[in-house]
C-alpha cells in the first residue's frame, strides 16, 4: 500500500494548522505513520502464519485465528491512521473553496485563504471533533475485540472443526503488546493535543467576541 496520498494530506493540512495543529502533524506522520511503515508492518506481517495450535486438525487453526483475531491490529491501525487523518480534508477543501471564489470574481475577498477565521474557523473546529471522536472510537474498537490493550502467549480455542479445547500460541506477543501499548499513548496523545487545540480556539474566538462587543459598547 502506498502511504503517499496520507503524507501529502498531512503536509497540505500543515500549512494552515496554528502550533498546537503542527505539533499534531508531527506526531501522526513521525510517531505513528513512520512506526507503522517501518516496523510495526513487519512484526505483524507473517501473523497468521505463525499462529500454532496443538493439534493439526484441518481447518482448526484457521477458526481459531479467526475468533481471537477478527480483525488484524495491523489492518485496524491503517484504518485508524487513515481515519483520524481524513476530516482534515475538510479544511483544506474549505480552503480551496476560499481560493476559487477569490478566483472567479477576481477580487481580495479575504485577509488570507488559509487564515482562520469566520466559516473556516467552523469548519476546522468541525474537523477536530470528528478527529477526536474518531480515535475515542478506535480505541473503544480495540478495547472491545480484543478484551484489552493485551496480547496472550497462550489461547484458548473450542470451536468446530476443533475436536476439543485446544492450546494455541501467538507469536511475538511482548513485542506486539509493546507496540499495541505504543499505539494506545500516540493516539492519547492526539486526543489531548485536539483537545488543547479545540480549547484555544474557542477561548480565542470568544475572547476576540468579547472584545468586539466591548469596544463597541464603548464607542
Amino acid at each position: 500500500m502506498s502511504w503517499g496520498f496520507l503524507r501529502d494530506l498531512l503536509s497540505g493540512v500543515n500549512k494552515y494548522s496554528i502550533g498546537i495543529g503542527r505539533i499534531w502533524v508531527a506526531v501522526v506522520f513521525i510517531f505513528r505513520l513512520l512506526v507503522y511503515i517501518v516496523a510495526a508492518e513487519n512484526i505483524w506481517k507473517y501473523e497468521h502464519d505463525e499462529f500454532e495450535c496443538n493439534i493439526k486438525q484441518p481447518g482448526c487453526e484457521n477458526v481459531c485465528f479467526d475468533h481471537f483475531f477478527p480483525v488484524s491490529h495491523i489492518s485496524l491501525w491503517a484504518l485508524q491512521l487513515i481515519m483520524v487523518s481524513t476530516p482534515s480534508l475538510l479544511v483544506v477543501f474549505h480552503v480551496a473553496y476560499r481560493e476559487k471564489r477569490e478566483k472567479h470574481h477576481n477580487q481580495k475577498l479575504y485577509k488570507s485563504p488559509g487564515d482562520i477565521d469566520g466559516g473556516l474557523l467552523c469548519t476546522y473546529l468541525i474537523s477536530l471533533i470528528l478527529k477526536m471522536g474518531l480515535e475515542i472510537v478506535f480505541l473503544v474498537l480495540f478495547y472491545k475485540l480484543y478484551n484489552g490493550f493485551k496480547v496472550p502467549r497462550l489461547v484458548k480455542c473450542d470451536i468446530r472443526p476443533c475436536p476439543n479445547t485446544v492450546d494455541c500460541f501467538i507469536s511475538k506477543p511482548t513485542e506486539k503488546m509493546i507496540f499495541l501499548y505504543f499505539l494506545v499513548a500516540t493516539s492519547c496523545l492526539c486526543i489531548v493535543l485536539n483537545l488543547s487545540e479545540l480549547s484555544y480556539l474557542i477561548f480565542k474566538y470568544s475572547i476576540k467576541c468579547y472584545l468586539k462587543r466591548y469596544i463597541k459598547k464603548c464607542q
